[in-house]
């Protein structure tokens, strides 16, 4: 009995023995497998190069400037390397001088580890001719890598600043939504460069390579190219763009040319910034000079500057009053004063326009007009109205976190206020003042609506790659409305034709345009003040902001120009000089052909 239980005993140990040997030989072997390329195979990402942006005739207005960046080997900072690191650091500040030691130090500190087997980044870019020179001698050094690093150039400096928008270092938050942003370092932070980022970053290639125990490369086993180099081709012509920001110096605020299909061909917000030095670097002393600026050149004025639209909003509001509870024969007796409950509305003009209709009202810019209009109609017809035709949300550009403005409402101002509506807040938002915030962009798709009967969508892209940008366009208009448009349209063709026309005596263009000037208040008047002061009796922060919006040439619309100008005072005088000179200018590049 002991002999058959000595036997089974040796033979089961002998069994698992033989299963454990299987285990580890057959079984095992894949798990073995993987653990031993994990030692000697390398999977190495490849940064994409960023796709540049074109103009319209294919001019470049964000390139890549060639220069390199230096990594140096990991774990040098150990005891038996130190003497290696040190040297390493020697060779590089002796050979290029510009370079800070205590930074180079810094960088490889900060990404140094027991776990990191890659080499690390310690100057993240010299310029292509500053390193050739020594290109030569950094690169036979086996603890130095020399690797390709373009960086971000704007030729045109400040031109078109807020809407090409820049490039800069990458942020943890952005690296949390886009893990390529650890490999690239940089990414798209405002404008078209933060809007079209994941298209303009590419995607990384990659390379799979064995090393040796020492972290060498001996081999590359396969190669896949990054998909790089994606070009951005926009409707903006640079030409336009340089000249119309000269006609904006030493003034504050935003333009936009814009073809009726809501191409842009150019746009500014004033005063901006060279592109260059939020790639570069600024110092506190620069930031915080720009930053606390009251003319806010940080803000893009284009999207991001909610303003009073005062007359400017009138024509859509004009067909909203002839199309419902009245009719284009309705009219109105201005006296220049019109009291409602216990306040005093003023029109501008002092002795009023006594018996005004619809097309005078536009063509003179009579506030009584408006006023009166605004009683019948009530606010909740006029807040859904404008909604309607556009206000009140985002045009759909192709810009990054672009404002809404404010269409108040009874139900608006409850939610925000906790307070109710009164009738002479109806009166006011009439004339574009009060709560009632618009950007310059939403005007300027507010006059393409009146221009062709459609809701375009403004968009700065004209080809992504070899795909054209889609039009887009809305059908808002009634059928009523569009009976009636044309009615409008006169209106705005005597403000800059007519000898009463609030635009005429501005304007020197060679092309016969329609539009409709406006002057927003920034501060209220007092009820006892008798008789306005002049804008330019006013301190400068206390002047109205200038609107001058128009559609050219009248007959048959092709360009959209409107112009604000912030504390210009009144909109023709302050940008009627402006709107002729881009028109003229239009005409000069062939953009609108001679008749």
């Amino acid at each position: 009995m002991k002999i058959k239980f000595i036997i089974l005993l040796f033979a089961s140990v002998w069994l698992a023995l033989l299963v454990r040997v299987f285990f580890l030989a057959v079984e095992s072997n894949s798990y073995y497998s993987r653990l031993s390329q994990q030692n000697t195979i390398k999977h190495e990402k490849i940064a994409p190069v960023r796709g540049e942006i074109v103009d319209t005739k294919n001019r470049p207005i964000a390139i890549n400037k060639l220069g390199f960046k230096v990594q140096l080997a990991p774990h040098l900072l150990t005891k038996k390397y130190k003497n290696e690191f040190e040297e390493e650091v020697a060779i590089l500040t002796k050979l290029l001088p510009s370079l800070d030691k205590e930074k180079i130090i810094k960088n490889y500190k900060k990404k140094d580890s027991f776990y990191n087997h890659n080499f690390i980044d310690v100057v993240q870019f010299i310029p292509y001719e500053e390193m050739m020179p020594v290109y030569s001698v950094l690169n036979l050094r086996k603890n130095m890598k020399i690797v390709s690093a373009p960086k971000r150039y704007y030729p045109y400096k400040n031109i078109a600043a807020h809407m090409i928008g820049y490039v800069a270092r990458a942020n943890q938050k952005d690296i949390d939504r886009n893990q390529v942003l650890d490999l690239i370092g940089y990414t798209g932070k405002t404008g078209i460069e933060k809007y079209y980022n994941d298209y303009l970053q590419g995607n990384p290639g990659e390379r799979e390579i064995k090393v040796n125990a020492n972290n060498q490369e001996i081999e590359q086993l396969s190669y896949k190219s990054p998909q790089e180099d994606r070009k951005l081709t926009l409707s903006m012509d640079i030409e336009l763009q340089k000249y119309i920001s000269s006609l904006f110096l030493g003034r504050v605020g935003a333009f936009v040319v814009m073809k009726v299909d809501g191409s842009i061909l150019a746009a500014g917000s004033f005063p901006n910034y060279d592109l260059n030095i939020f790639v570069n670097g600024m110092s506190y002393k620069m930031y915080n000079k720009l930053s606390s600026s009251l003319d806010h050149p940080f803000t893009n004025k284009l999207t991001h500057g909610l303003y009073p639209p005062g007359s400017s909003i009138k024509p859509l509001l004009g067909l909203l009053y002839i199309t419902t509870k009245l009719n284009e024969r309705w009219s109105v007796d201005c006296r220049s004063n019109l009291r409602i409950a216990n306040r005093t509305f003023r029109c501008w003009k002092a002795k009023g326009h006594r018996h005004t209709d619809i097309v005078k009202a536009i063509r003179e810019s009579c506030d009584d007009y408006f006023y009166e209009g605004s009683l019948i109609l009530g606010n909740e017809a006029m807040s859904k109205g404008l909604k309607r035709y556009g206000f009140g949300e985002k045009t759909g550009v192709d810009m990054p976190n672009e404002f809404i403005g404010v269409v108040p409402s009874r139900l608006w101002k409850l939610r925000k206020y906790n307070r109710s509506w009164n009738i002479g807040e109806t009166a006011n938002m009439s004339i574009g003042q009060g709560d009632f915030l618009v950007t310059p962009l939403q005007i300027a798709r507010e006059t393409a609506l009146v221009a062709t009967g459609k809701l375009v969508t403004p968009h700065f892209a004209k080809y992504i790659g070899d795909e054209p940008y889609k039009v887009k366009y809305k059908d808002v208009l009634t059928q009523k409305e569009k009976r009636k448009l044309p009615i409008i349209r006169k209106a705005m063709y005597q403000v800059c034709n007519s000898p009463h026309g609030t635009a005429t005596n501005y304007l020197s263009s060679k092309v016969t345009i329609s539009g409709k000037t406006g002057t927003a208040q920034v501060i209220g008047i007092k009820q006892d003040i008798e008789k306005r002061k002049l804008e330019h009796e006013l301190s400068y922060y206390n002047r109205s902001h200038a609107w001058f919006t128009t559609y050219g040439p009248s007959k048959k619309p092709q360009y959209i120009v409107t112009v604000m100008v912030e504390h210009g005072g009144h909109g023709g005088h302050a940008a009627g000089k402006i709107v002729s000179d881009i028109y003229n200018k239009l005409l000069e590049l062939g953009y609108i052909k001679k008749r």
